[in-house]
């Protein structure tokens, strides 16, 4: 297959670093722009090339000659007049008689070819335009496509005012099969996407490859120095689908949007004020925002694909506003009851693909090779975590939505809402600090008795998802951690009275003597901590096994208890500024059911029998954790 690189562009945004070359040959760490696409295509196993080329052409056949040094055979097409992107091809209909690559030479890209060239062969595309989501769809030119990924619209830009649409731009890298010289006019000037694509998608079997991968137009300086600097850390590379891939993979209702209950009409759609700047967080890391949602609504007949369709418009358009955007979306329009008279039968079955089964994240796994056991499912409810675990993937419930009602399977790590979790991911200064917490427990090396960590702190001050964190990375270190969560000793709310201090609440003499039990090798069993007033009362046993090799106490009093201030090898204390306490106090107590009133007095009666108390204990610790 012979590959045309379309090299004309001036590239007048980049002002001076153009003035005396085209655009492709912009240096980009100490070599062209355009090499790295001749790079490319060569790894890949492309060894014919055609320059399309007019403004300084000549410098970029001075440059690459014939090809030879490369191991290539480079031609070029001068054209006398620009012809935009389609004239040239069209002057060169001869040499191309069979299907053909195009690149645009100002854009950098990082792509697994063959999967594109795989696409291309399977679905007998006689049209494979590469597409992908970005952070300006609003000024993008976009396409729309089926279930099948055959494109049935194309939006140039600019758009008419108002409009919803689809995050999937055209990302300027094609496969044409010579069907496509039909519809182009000799000596025309005329653009593919403006001009070309917009009159035949209906008329071509013209489809969308949505891909991930690394592809950045050159435009201005900014995209420029980006481009370099992703380049030099790597992430270019990262993100060819050759290596594989993480994903952070989002429920949509309740994480993303409102739980308005069925949403079935744009107008219930309503994104959560937060959701596009944890979007972003993750667009701007090594792993894809995927959403896989159960949507039920088409089963039930409260929707079409098409209204459902028209919801996920609004969300991608209000998302791409902020700059934020999803590289893949998958649904699940099945239910399983059959019955109803309103029904969709068509949709009324038992599938693969609805959470609790992972059928949607094996799905993505497949389309953008991602490695399932590094990546995270955030949802808010027990069905998402189900999917997350039988995935392989880390998992994460939210207290925002439906706010995990149930609680027979557990998530690893618990937040208010996806702002909170995307910022626990990629908070830096935490992973630092969990790293040489991490790095001690490993160096440890008392045979005779466990490493002892206490992890104390203020309630709500991130204790519970720092032992998570901690915990989690010992296990795939090796070790056998044994976690005691000493909220299991609270007394039950109605046995505790206004004069009750925090100490009492925890009966810290039982606490102590239950402790010693345990770590002398005795079963102790109680009635587990009922963190919501619907979650069922569990009972828990805690025993010490032989081989353990770390035990993590995690709780309010956890510098306050005489037993393990003598135990622990590493004492913690978490902190939040009293400001982002209260709002997390208040966020946790209006999930479990109390209003803002009564949980603002909650607040005030534990500055007199809790924080004080708390704040003491926070000189006990070697190590404080400010987040």
């Amino acid at each position: 297959m012979k590959v045309v690189i379309l090299a004309g562009g001036k590239g007048t945004r980049l002002g001076s670093l153009t003035r005396d070359i085209p655009k492709p040959m912009v240096p980009l760490l100490g070599k062209p722009l355009v090499a790295y696409q001749l790079d490319l295509v060569k790894r890949y196993g492309f060894t014919e090339v055609i320059f399309v080329v007019n403004h300084l052409g000549q410098v970029i056949e001075d440059y690459f000659g014939n090809g030879e040094k490369l191991g290539l055979q480079i031609s070029y097409f001068h054209e006398s007049t620009p012809l935009g992107t389609v004239g040239g091809i069209k002057e060169m209909e001869a040499q191309l008689n069979e299907d053909f690559l195009v690149l645009y030479g100002d854009v950098m890209m990082e792509m697994d070819l063959n999967r594109l060239l795989q696409f291309h062969k399977t679905k007998q595309s006689e049209a494979t335009l590469v597409v992908h989501p970005n952070d300006h769809p609003h000024d993008s030119d976009l396409v729309e496509m089926d279930e099948d990924g055959r494109i049935s619209n194309v939006l140039p830009k600019p758009h008419p005012a108002g409009i919803s649409y689809r995050n999937m731009v055209n990302a300027a890298a094609y496969i044409f099969s010579p069907v496509i010289f039909n519809y182009l006019q000799k000596g025309v000037k005329a653009d593919f996407g403006r001009d070309i694509f917009p009159a035949i998608y209906q008329k071509v079997k013209m489809y969308g490859y949505n891909t991930p991968e690394y592809l950045k137009d050159m435009g201005t300086p900014e995209r420029l120095e980006q481009v370099a600097a992703d380049i030099e850390s790597g992430k270019v590379k990262r993100r060819s689908l050759e290596q594989p891939q993480k994903a952070i993979f989002l429920d949509r209702d309740g994480v993303l949007n409102k739980d308005n209950n069925l949403i079935s009409n744009p107008i219930d759609f309503e994104l959560y004020p937060f959701a596009a700047d944890a979007v972003k967080r993750i667009n701007t890391s090594d792993y894809l925002a995927i959403v896989v949602t159960n949507q039920s609504v088409i089963a039930r007949n409260l929707t079409t694909i098409e209204g459902l369709n028209a919801i996920h418009k609004k969300m991608d358009t209000e998302l791409g506003a902020d700059g934020a955007k999803i590289d893949a979306l998958y649904f699940c329009p099945h239910h399983p009851d059959k019955g109803y008279p309103e029904e969709n039968p068509d949709f009324k079955i038992d599938c693969d693909c609805r959470k609790p089964k992972p059928g949607m994240l094996l799905q993505a796994a497949e389309q953008f090779n991602i490695d399932l056991s590094l990546s995270i499912l955030i949802g808010d409810a027990e069905t998402d975590v189900q999917a997350g675990l039988a995935a392989g993937c880390t998992t994460i419930g939210l207290r925002s939505g439906r706010g995990y009602p149930k609680a027979r399977v557990m998530p690893h790590y618990f937040f208010d809402d996806v702002n909170e979790a995307v910022h626990f991911i990629f908070d830096e200064k935490a992973k630092k600090s969990c790293q040489s917490i991490i790095e001690q427990a490993l160096a440890y090396t008392n045979s005779t008795k466990p490493f002892g960590l206490a992890i104390g702190g203020h309630s709500r001050s991130g204790k519970s998802n720092l032992a998570s964190h901690i915990e989690k990375r010992l296990q795939l270190a090796g070790k056998k951690v044994l976690r005691i969560n000493l909220d299991d000793w609270i007394i039950p709310k109605s046995e505790r009275t206004e004069e009750n201090s925090v100490l009492t609440n925890f009966r810290l003499g039982t606490l102590n003597k239950d402790l010693q039990k345990i770590g002398d090798g005795q079963s102790v069993q109680l009635e587990a901590y009922q963190v919501h007033p619907n979650w069922p009362l569990v009972l828990k046993t805690y025993e010490l096994a032989a081989n353990t090799d770390v035990i993590l106490w995690e709780g309010v009093v956890a510098l306050c208890s005489k037993y393990i201030l003598q135990k622990a090898d590493l004492k913690i204390f978490t902190s939040y500024s009293e400001t982002e306490r209260y709002k997390r106090f208040i966020a946790f107590y209006d999930w479990k059911g109390l209003n803002a009133t009564k949980a603002h007095e909650l607040w005030e009666s534990r500055q007199k029998t809790e924080f004080a108390t708390i704040e003491a204990s926070k000189k006990e610790a070697n190590k404080i954790i400010e987040h």
